[in-house]
């Protein structure tokens, strides 16, 4: 498994003075922040004047006076927010709680300050600690007031970004009151360090924020929906040739079909981060200070997107959309979307047909965008490699359906990386094109690509493996991850087992049950997920190396758009545990 910190899915919902959805809190985080801008309450503000002000949002919102300390905080980091980010990194402190970390695995030992973190990737705090230590912050992993305000008293640090419980802030607070410092803080969403959650969007957000920082006012949601708008019949009968012929209006209706729309919404993604400040971004050598590059020739950034983004969005969908029926045919899968597949429905020849009808007129799309020719060229040369690279991925599968054999995890996780991950790439870079990068962003987009599109391929494995019908999963005698990593740590009966699943002929009855028995003793599904959380950490990774902060945070709230959870992490149960911060864990107490 790769050394990427882990983040653990959460166990219990939010206590009861916390909004209990994501969108809850998204939507009283978004009232907050229009009132804070319309009253423009001043800092430093009493814990008086923040209730004033949360009790404001709640009844404006007709929310239950019950949130009215989570609101508080959330007042006191919108009013604190501008300030916060003005400062440069390294004067800030990142105080992280030590229940981050897990408590059953954890190596490190406690000094006088705080947690001595290993570095060894069992947590989320490798992973907070790492980027922001590589942005310039200093980083505790402590609660105590005192230390924060020794620091702040030596003039090493001017603000704070915290992440702790609702009962810990209320203590903290009169400290960095009185001390004036400005401060964002990320409740945690259970008190008592015992299987306790945050919403990790935020903590990044929050880690990330910079006086040119505004990725939170672009709002995702109204950028997918403009490009769902594509999708209609009526939108794409605009772009698309025409529907002169049967093989046009199969190819016309197949687009249409719902579907998630992931890549053209990242090309949309790409493109509106780029040009939203008329500068795009670079990853410079060591040393050498960033230049602005131009935006584009294919418009302006406004509410609308311009047509030379639409016709690159319909363009990757076309791509999309093509290889899913080429895959059904060669998969032998009879069923997308709940419909019947356009082989199963008109014949392997039609539908291989519509296929590539949909591959020219994606092709035929990027050369008439209305964009400069070097642009053209670097854009069909970048669908060009994805179509190559996705073309030899799913070679390797087709050869090992026809000559199975055991598969480990990383031979597994190299097949789902070239299956998805050149479309990601595809559509990031077109984006980019369009917004007048060069080449400086490749490298980035690809290592980001590679690690989305492998935690993409592992959430669908899962999702197969949960489903009520597994036999399906089991005969398709696809690649599959949960099997190799089971196959990995299996003895040597239950290996046996794994490979009479692999090389069962297609359409035999697999052994569910016996498999499923496997699956469950060896807790491969826990495995699973710890792995795609790590490909998803990896994405978030190789972002610090962007220095345009709108695309990157861009690109790190897409990850939990793409993957819809609540995108929180857990937390150990240290108090209960009765640990005593000296590296040593005394008899866990009862209750």
């Amino acid at each position: 498994m790769p050394d990427e910190a882990v983040l653990v899915r959460p166990l219990r919902p939010p206590q009861d003075n916390i909004p209990q959805t994501r969108q809850q809190r998204d939507a009283l985080l978004q009232a907050v922040a229009e009132y804070v801008e319309r009253e423009r309450p001043v800092s430093p503000l009493s814990i008086d004047e923040l209730r004033i002000h949360a009790g404001a949002v709640l009844k404006a919102q007709r929310l239950d006076e019950k949130y009215l300390d989570y609101a508080a905080v959330l007042v006191s980091n919108e009013v604190w927010r501008p300030t916060v980010a003005r400062i440069p990194y390294n004067r800030r402190l990142l105080l992280l709680p030590k229940c981050l970390r897990s408590s059953e695995e954890c190596p490190a030992v406690f000094d006088e300050i705080g947690l001595v973190c290993e570095h060894c990737g069992r947590c989320a705090i490798n992973e907070f600690k790492g980027q922001a230590e590589r942005l310039g912050y200093a980083v505790l992993v402590a609660e105590g007031s005192p230390v924060v305000m020794s620091l702040i008293e030596t003039g090493q640090v001017e603000a704070v970004v915290g992440v702790s419980c609702l009962s810990v802030l209320e203590r903290v607070f009169p400290y960095m009151e009185a001390g004036a410092v400005p401060g964002v803080a990320i409740p945690l969403l259970r008190d008592g360090c015992a299987e306790t959650v945050v919403d990790v969007d935020w903590v990044w957000d929050a880690i990330y924020q910079s006086n040119e920082e505004q990725t939170r006012r672009l709002n995702l949601d109204d950028l997918r929906n403009q490009v769902d708008k594509w999708f209609t019949g009526e939108a794409l009968s605009e772009v698309l040739t025409g529907v002169e012929s049967e093989t046009e209006e199969l190819a016309m209706e197949w687009m249409t079909k719902v579907g998630k729309r992931w890549r053209p919404f990242l090309a949309a993604c790409a493109y509106q981060a780029l040009v939203k400040n008329k500068q795009a971004p670079r990853a410079p050598p060591e040393g050498v200070p960033p230049q602005g590059v131009p935006s584009g020739t294919c418009g302006t950034c406004g509410d609308d997107l311009p047509d030379c983004v639409r016709k690159a969005g319909v363009a990757v969908e076309c791509f999309h959309k093509a290889s899913l029926i080429h895959d059904d045919i060669e998969d032998g899968d009879d069923l997308r979307y709940g419909d019947k597949t356009l082989h199963a429905e008109y014949g392997v020849p039609i539908a291989l047909n519509v296929g590539d009808l949909l591959l020219g007129e994606g092709y035929r799309l990027l050369v008439e965008s209305g964009v400069s020719d070097s642009q053209k060229t670097r854009m069909l040369a970048a669908a060009a490699k994805g179509h190559r690279n996705l073309c030899l991925g799913q070679g390797e599968e087709l050869s090992w359906i026809r000559r199975p054999r055991s598969l480990r995890v990383g031979e597994v996780i190299d097949i789902f990386a070239n299956k998805t991950a050149p479309a990601f790439e595809v559509a990031l870079k077109l984006g980019a094109i369009l917004a007048g990068c060069g080449d400086e962003l490749d490298e980035v987009l690809e290592q980001y690509s590679r690690s989305l599109g492998i935690a993409y391929q592992i959430r669908d494995d899962i999702e197969d493996f949960r489903a009520s019908d597994r036999s399906a999963a089991l005969n398709a005698r696809r690649p599959s991850l949960m099997l190799a990593l089971a196959y990995e740590r299996a003895g040597r009966a239950e290996r046996e087992l794994i490979e009479k699943v692999w090389s069962s002929s297609a359409g035999s009855v697999p052994p569910v049950r016996e498999i499923e028995r496997v699956l469950a003793k060896l807790k491969v599904e826990k495995l699973a997920s710890d792995l795609m959380e790590a490909y998803k950490s990896r994405a978030i990774g190789c972002l610090h190396q962007l220095t345009n902060p709108d695309l990157k945070g861009l690109l790190r709230r897409v990850i939990g758009k793409i993957f819809n959870d609540f995108e929180m992490m857990g937390c150990c149960n240290d108090r209960k545990a009765g640990h005593d911060y000296s590296g040593e864990s005394s008899q866990a107490s009862s209750g």
